[in-house]
């Protein structure tokens, strides 16, 4: 009878439900990227901003200090986006570990059972083993007597 682990659905919900959190701390992640994908695109905007300034008529500077300051504005909700999705992402790790902890331990607890499994099939199998050659050595002892009878009566 091969092994069979009673708790096996567990294990594979378990499992199931790591990948699933794998696939949650992806997407934070690729938020973050995102993010940051935008702050530097809100900073390279300041940068051409700052060097048009200086080429443009000083009549239009009051233009390009309001646009300015409204990129300055963009960059600081970009931050703290980027840090909310940090702390998303640092939390759905943590729940990420949890699970595969979870996983781990029903895993090895797998493992330990199934260890357990083979040798009560080896000692079972010792046992059988055992059975038979005692069962033989009876049968020799046996024909033994039966012979060493037959060689007296002769």
């Amino acid at each position: 009878m091969p092994f069979r682990y009673r708790l096996q659905k567990f294990l594979e919900i378990r499992i199931k439900e790591k990948e699933e959190q794998i696939k949650v701390v992806r997407e934070a992640q690729n938020a973050v990227i995102e993010i940051e994908k935008k702050i530097d695109e809100n900073n390279r905007n300041i940068t051409s901003t700052r060097i048009n300034m200086r080429k443009s008529d000083p009549r239009m500077y009051d233009g390009f200090d309001k646009f300015l300051k409204h990129l300055y504005e963009i960059g600081e909700e970009l931050l703290v986006q980027k840090k909310e999705a940090e702390e998303k992402l640092k939390h759905e790790m943590d729940v990420l570990r949890e699970k595969e902890q979870r996983v781990s331990v029903l895993e090895k607890h797998k493992d330990h059972k199934k260890e357990e499994y083979l040798y009560e099939e080896k000692m079972t199998e010792m046992k059988l083993l055992n059975e038979v050659g005692s069962q033989k050595h009876f049968a020799r002892q046996q024909e033994r007597k039966e012979t060493e009878e037959n060689d007296e009566r002769q």
